[in-house]
């Protein structure tokens, strides 16, 4: 697995839509979905792909995962909320992320909050995870290498391929449980909040 760096380089891991990209003015959803398309186009795995639709976009409105919108245009606030549906998306069911993101909607509509602040934070922490699955691929790659090595295989790049699939799958499923786990546990906070 020697294009393992190609690959990882490959994927545009550190790409995300920082607050200097967004723009402090109302955006029209055309613009919107151009941002995103612009921002995001190196990560699609075909080129075809879309990274965010009208479709999508209503849906989120209608599925409340983003608090309504004013006079047909989105918001900072509102942008930053889809870029954190972007990244939950590829791991939580739609019904999750509302869940996920109840909360800062709710807030949003209410007394509002300091959601800059909060995505500083998100983009601080991918920043680091970007990091630590670098050097976990580093790591991974090698394992896989010397368990094929010690099997002495035929089509050992073949097999060593098929277990660093079968790894990453594993990891990421590991990792998806974790994040489900958690948001039941604020579908159980929420439930035990409104019997108070």
């Amino acid at each position: 697995m020697e294009n393992i760096k190609h690959i990882v380089d490959s994927l545009a891991l550190e790409t995300n839509l920082t607050l200097d990209e967004i723009p402090n003015i109302d955006l029209y959803m055309d613009q919107v979905i151009q941002l995103f398309e612009n921002k995001f186009n190196d990560t699609k795995r075909n080129q075809e792909d879309k990274i965010l639709t009208k479709t999508m976009i209503n849906n989120y409105a209608k599925g409340k995962l983003i608090f309504p919108i004013q006079n047909k245009k989105y918001s900072k606030e509102h942008l930053i909320l889809m870029s954190l549906i972007y990244q939950l998306k590829g791991a939580l069911s739609i019904n999750d992320i509302k869940v996920t993101l109840s909360g800062i909607n709710k807030k949003m509509m209410n007394e509002g909050m300091d959601l800059d602040t909060f995505y500083s934070s998100h983009l601080q922490l991918t920043s680091q995870n970007v990091v630590e699955f670098m050097e976990d691929i580093e790591e991974l790659t090698e394992d896989v290498k010397e368990q094929v090595t010690k099997a002495n295989q035929e089509d050992a790049a073949y097999l060593e391929r098929v277990l660093m699939i079968s790894s990453l799958v594993h990891m990421s499923n590991l990792y998806r449980r974790m994040a489900e786990k958690l948001v039941d546990e604020i579908v159980i906070e929420k439930s035990v909040k409104n019997k108070i």
